[in-house]
């Protein structure tokens, strides 16, 4: 066959001799075997889904294949007819090989083949085959051909979906894709991670607001003036979601799909179920698998205390227990400081347990990495600054020697841990840290503490390579890095070896 170049001029070629000549009908059916055979051979596909997306766009805006139907007149079986029936079944055969493109290796392939499909879709709503009394109509079944290609069994489309992102901003796709994800809903979707990770990445993609009418765009509107139908309504589409999380509640929570699961929860779909109290029992259940799962259903808890009035009375010591070595090296590690920065924002709680997660995170210190030793530093300042009480552990920290402090890291509850018997020479410790970001952060607990809070926001993203270029600006504005024009050797013109010996 053919390179890539020699198969675009040759596809070009067919596609012009097609449009500019009706009797060119063999030429289509080349690229279409040109296709079929790309397909089959899993070569590039690209240029076979341009060319004849050109060629069908044509035919459609043009109404080329439109078949006119009047009442209570027998079936027109003129050659024309024929010839409109031929393309449709051309374009049917074109449909199957650009969906069945979507399992393609190269990601390209497969991104221009959903683009295409999606584009196809467009023109169809706007010129529909057949006569339409409705001012505006939507390929629901194309559409749904789309989804399930999307929703493979065997390969993850993590970067169609991606593609799929751009599309869904418009009503119309927002709107059918929800009616049509209880269809596809299969309880047993566990058994197959793949789909049920492809499931919940569809789910991910989807924009989801209330405010959903305030969207004009439309994706098959057929012009600018087009209302846009009263059945596209928060609502309906609100019910939709509660279908499919309604399945997806039936599936067996195995990691990694635990955690998808967890994250579409919290980031997509929890503020529109309709009886979210319901999720009680699955974010308890949860929280005992401890690590990111804990963590992340330990967030949904919070909603539900903060916005539905749930109490859970072993929030604090599932909150203490994930204050773990491990969590310094999980992603979610700066949505467990926001979470606790919350939890104790209250001055209300006993002073013995904010004692404990103070005297806790100072332990963490001392084998943190250093931008997580920053953030832990400013975050034990801030809960002493609402905890006036608590600056007896900085008082007592010349009493008690380290081999004899009381404090127990190892009690689960932290109102047993003695921490406020302890002291804080933990973060005197740190200021003789090797990071002087690490040193200068640890020396608030020897000045008068500030007035205000540290802004915890501003170190959160911090990472090392953020400290160490902040390292290196600093250092690098106080010493030059040459003094003297390098000669022989490289050595100083004042050297004494250069006085003496003429090196080569």
């Amino acid at each position: 066959m053919e390179n890539a170049s020699e198969l675009r001029i040759q596809l070009k070629k067919l596609k012009i001799e097609f449009l500019n000549n009706p009797k060119s009908a063999n030429n289509l059916l080349e690229i279409i075997g040109l296709f079929e055979e790309s397909v089959k051979n899993s070569k590039p596909v690209s240029s076979c889904c341009l060319v004849l997306e050109e060629i069908f766009t044509k035919l459609l805006s043009t109404d080329t294949m439109l078949i006119r139907v009047e009442p209570l007149k027998p079936k027109d079986n003129s050659a024309t007819t024929k010839y409109k029936e031929w393309l449709l079944q051309r374009y049917e055969d074109t449909w199957k090989l650009i969906i069945e493109s979507f399992k393609s290796e190269r990601n390209p392939d497969s991104c221009q083949a959903l683009v295409t499909a999606m584009k196809l879709l467009s023109i169809e709503g706007r010129h529909p085959f057949e006569q339409s009394p409705e001012e505006y109509y939507f390929p629901i079944s194309r559409l749904k051909q789309i989804l399930i290609a999307l929703l493979s069994q065997d390969k993850q489309n993590t970067h169609l979906f991606e593609r799929f992102k751009e599309f869904s901003e418009y009503l119309d796709v927002l709107y059918f894709t929800w009616k049509q994800l209880p269809l596809l809903t299969k309880a047993t979707a566990s058994s197959n991670p793949t789909f049920a990770l492809n499931y919940l990445d569809l789910i991910d993609a989807i924009p989801m607001t209330k405010d959903i009418q305030e969207n004009k765009k439309l994706l098959c509107a057929p012009g600018d003036d087009v209302k846009v139908n009263e059945t596209f309504e928060y609502a309906q589409t609100r019910k939709s979601i509660n279908k499919v999380w309604s399945c997806v509640m039936l599936w067996e929570m195995k990691d990694p799909i635990h955690k998808k699961v967890l994250i579409v929860l919290l980031e997509r779909i929890l503020p529109h179920l309709e009886k979210p109290i319901h999720l009680t029992d699955f974010l308890m259940d949860s929280l005992d698998f401890g690590g990111p799962i804990g963590l992340l259903a330990l967030q949904g808890v919070f909603t539900l205390i903060q916005k539905h009035n749930i109490t859970y009375p072993n929030v604090y010591e599932k909150l203490y227990s994930m204050f773990e070595p491990e969590i310094f090296h999980t992603k979610f590690k700066a949505r467990l400081f926001y979470l606790a920065d919350i939890f104790l924002s209250s001055t209300h709680l006993p002073e013995n347990l904010v004692a404990a997660f103070v005297k806790r995170l100072a332990r963490l210190s001392l084998i943190a990495p250093p931008q997580d030793a920053v953030i832990i530093l400013y975050f034990i300042g801030n809960m002493i600054l609402r905890h006036p009480s608590l600056k007896r552990l900085i008082a007592a920290q010349q009493s008690i020697e380290c081999s004899k402090d009381p404090f127990v890291m190892e009690e689960r509850e932290p109102s047993k841990s003695n921490a406020i018997e302890s002291s804080l020479w933990e973060i005197v410790a740190l200021q003789n840290h090797a990071i002087p970001s690490v040193a200068v952060a640890a020396k608030f607990i020897s000045q008068p503490l500030p007035k205000h809070e540290w802004d915890l926001s501003t170190v959160l993203d911090l990472k090392d390579d953020d400290i160490f270029d902040q390292e290196i600006s600093r250092k690098s504005k106080q010493y030059a890095l040459v003094f003297d024009r390098p000669l022989s050797m490289y050595l100083n013109k004042k050297d004494k070896v250069v006085q003496y010996w003429k090196l080569f």
